[in-house]
């Protein structure tokens, strides 16, 4: 699935207090993480081989583990 790209409001309270439809019509959270020069390499490099952005991929990813159907893990 490939989403919209959001514009950001001027500040985080704005971006956090806009509507989820100002945001994107499906994600409505956003998640920062820190890894590795070296990981994020790799993730780029296996979701350019998929056909993917690397925000879909992770997407997918966390959907699978963390979704409806991964929940109870």
């Amino acid at each position: 699935m490939k989403g919209r790209f959001a514009s950001r409001p001027g500040s985080p309270e704005a971006w956090v207090k806009a509507s989820p439809a100002s945001r994107t019509e499906h994600f409505c959270a956003r998640l920062t993480i820190d890894v590795t020069p070296q990981l994020r390499g790799r993730i780029k490099v296996v979701a350019f081989q998929r056909g993917l952005t690397v925000a879909d991929m992770l997407r997918a990813l966390l959907d699978r583990e963390f979704g409806d159907e991964g929940a109870g893990r």
